[in-house]
């Protein structure tokens, strides 16, 4: 049934027709009709909320970096983790994760667009990853006053600059994350860095992931105070991904999720955190939706009859080779 709300707008549905407003507009549509979905579209649906959960899992990982994200972030890192997803070749839609996926896709995945950060920070970087998981950065020589690109929202003085380095272990197969390093450059106003090395120390569990980002931070300092306030803003933020890393030796794909407690991990509790990760619930109900994909990594597919040596009237001969 249609009404006529308080604004003399109409709302609802009449027969075969619906009404409904969207921006102070009043839309008429066609009701959707119900219709049954291909096995295919239902795997690329699937890997659709895939990889819109695993999007949102490292935009909160990473807010720490970031501090300010612009208004398609949601979007835009969805389509990249989806990009991801889909250059794994190591398994078939609907049965693979991130943990399948080609990270090399991530690197360079902007968390605010206003301030995309190979546009605005002109600073050379090199990022190698030894056996022990120490990850070590190289920085070129930086100039805030000539080396940055003022964007729309960029802030009109700063009395420091800071470029943020973090790295984040992920295990979506047990749904969780660890926080393993950040380190911190300070630059003051008026000042020239010749090149900095960093060193992370990131060593992870065999089974996670390790995405590492950069971002650079913007103060101003009170005067009366010493204090630094933060000039960052969604105008104004940059931070990307800079490396990924896939996991040594991954989880299997029914690993149960990993419960997080002081007394099971007493020196990591406090930079491990449970993800909310709706992938892997996603997966098992398409698994119980549809069967698998035949000749799908992970499958096995019936072998086909050798016809070869069949005779008249179907019987087949064995006859030695």
């Amino acid at each position: 049934m249609a009404i006529v709300d308080h604004k003399g707008a109409v709302r609802g549905t009449a027969g075969s027709v619906v009404y409904r407003t969207y921006r102070n507009k009043n839309i008429i549509q066609g009701k959707p009709s119900k219709f049954k979905q291909t096995a295919e579209s239902v795997r690329a649906a699937t890997e659709f909320g895939l990889s819109s959960s695993a999007a949102a899992v490292i935009r909160r990982a990473f807010e720490p970096a970031f501090i300010h994200r612009d208004g398609e972030a949601v979007s835009r890192t969805t389509a990249q983790v989806y990009r991801a997803l889909r250059s794994g070749v190591a398994a078939s839609a609907g049965q693979r994760d991130l943990h399948d996926a080609g990270l090399q896709e991530l690197v360079g995945m902007d968390f605010n667009g206003n301030s995309k950060f190979a546009e605005v920070l002109q600073l050379s970087h090199a990022v190698e990853r030894d056996e022990e998981g120490t990850i070590t950065v190289s920085l070129g020589s930086f100039n805030p006053r000539k080396d940055l690109r003022k964007a729309a929202g960029y802030p009109k003085s700063a009395s420091r600059y800071r470029i943020r380095l973090m790295a984040v272990a992920f295990d979506f197969r047990k749904e969780y994350l660890e926080y393993l390093d950040l380190q911190d450059v300070d630059i003051p106003d008026g000042q020239i860095s010749t090149g900095e090395t960093i060193r992370l120390k990131a060593q992870a569990d065999p089974g996670c992931m390790v995405l590492v980002s950069m971002s650079l931070l913007l103060y101003n300092e009170i005067g009366r105070t010493g204090e630094y306030v933060l000039l960052n803003n969604k105008g104004f933020s940059p931070c990307a991904i800079i490396a990924a890393y896939p996991a040594d030796e991954p989880s299997p794909a029914d690993a149960i999720p990993l419960s997080i407690s002081e007394e099971a991990y007493p020196e990591r509790c406090n930079n491990m955190q449970e993800m909310g990760y709706e992938g892997n619930r996603l997966l098992k109900r398409l698994a119980r939706r549809l069967p698998p994909v035949p000749g799908a990594s992970g499958t096995k597919t019936k072998p086909a009859p050798n016809t070869a040596d069949r005779l008249p009237g179907g019987k087949i001969s064995f006859r030695a080779r």
